[in-house]
């Protein structure tokens, strides 16, 4: 049984290196999108984990499905859309804090037909975000798969990663990040995303509110503070890990994908079952220090960390 599956976008992060002599800007081509970072954080940390999406049938495409497989991802349902691989031109301040702006492509195209049903239940966990919640045909996907793992019992994970450059409103935007919480059993946001979500800024109510509408684990990232976090009726804030920053482009990703591999370790078919306090914490501590590592490099997929590095 795999342990992960994550759904949704791959792509190109154009990051910004530097500037030259001139003071033109630097980049590198880096391989991400949200839900395949996941699936490498999870897979570079120990989980089974396995990827659907859509590439374009060109050179990054190819290159992302080489980076996906070196790390250990099973890339069956990384299937070949018409257009040209999507890109992300992430430019970074002096602070590390990054700038999205995006040229879609292929990533839009996965259908819901192209889902393949077995594959979401031979899951433990689906995971998804809330990019391939904007127009396209991967919304309908992205629903139907988060659909059928809830509907079979599975542990349904979602990240709703505010993009304001893929949406042609807040309003819109917020409209369908709600959409799918019913069907959501842990979800991870920035602090800066839970009042989209809930209408609230703290951290207890907001997660309160989450909790009404059957979100079981709820995390809530604070940057360089660490996540606060409420499980069965309690919260708490977990510290985080001081870093120099480098870049904190794919950190949050980092964070998610080892807090779902360590609850894969857990042993059971539900991950959550049984689950306490204790071993929660344990596990947030050690998703802090492996998005703490990720901070400390540059790009988002290139600098997460291995198991050896982390229990380091």
């Amino acid at each position: 049984m795999t342990d992960i599956t994550t759904i949704g976008e791959i792509l190109i992060d154009l990051t910004q290196t530097g500037v030259n002599g001139a003071g033109i800007p630097q980049f590198d081509a880096n391989p991400g999108g949200a839900p395949a970072n996941v699936a490498v954080a999870a897979s570079r940390l120990g989980a089974r984990a396995a990827f659907w999406g859509k590439a374009g049938e060109d050179g990054f495409g190819a290159y992302l499905r080489r980076v996906l497989e070196d790390s250990g991802v099973n890339c069956a349902g990384l299937l070949t859309g018409r257009q040209a691989t999507t890109m992300a031109i992430v430019s970074v301040d002096g602070r590390g804090e990054r700038d999205f702006r995006f040229v879609r492509g292929a990533d839009q195209e996965l259908a819901p037909q192209e889902v393949d049903e077995a594959a979401v239940l031979d899951s433990k966990i689906l995971h998804f975000g809330s990019v391939s919640l904007t127009p396209g045909l991967a919304r309908d996907a992205t629903i139907f798969a988060a659909r059928t793992a809830h509907e079979n019992g599975r542990v349904v994970s979602y990240d709703p990663n505010y993009r304001p450059a893929l949406w042609a409103s807040e309003a819109d935007a917020v409209e369908w990040m709600r959409v799918p919480l019913p069907l959501v059993d842990i979800i991870k946001l920035a602090e800066e995303e839970l009042p989209l979500l809930t209408g609230v800024s703290d951290p207890e109510a907001g997660s309160a509110l989450l909790a009404e509408q059957g979100v079981k684990l709820v995390l809530v990232t604070l940057g360089g503070e660490g996540v606060f976090c409420r499980w069965q009726g309690q919260t708490w804030r977990q510290s985080g890990i001081a870093v120099k920053v480098a870049d904190t482009n794919g950190a949050g990703d980092t964070f998610l994908g080892a807090v779902l591999s360590r609850l894969c370790r857990r042993g059971p078919e539900n991950p959550l079952e049984n689950l306490t306090r204790a071993e929660l914490e344990d596990i947030l501590a050690f998703a802090n220090r492996a998005a703490a590592i990720t901070c400390s490099r540059s790009g988002a997929i290139p600098a997460m960390p291995t198991l050896a590095e982390v229990e380091a």
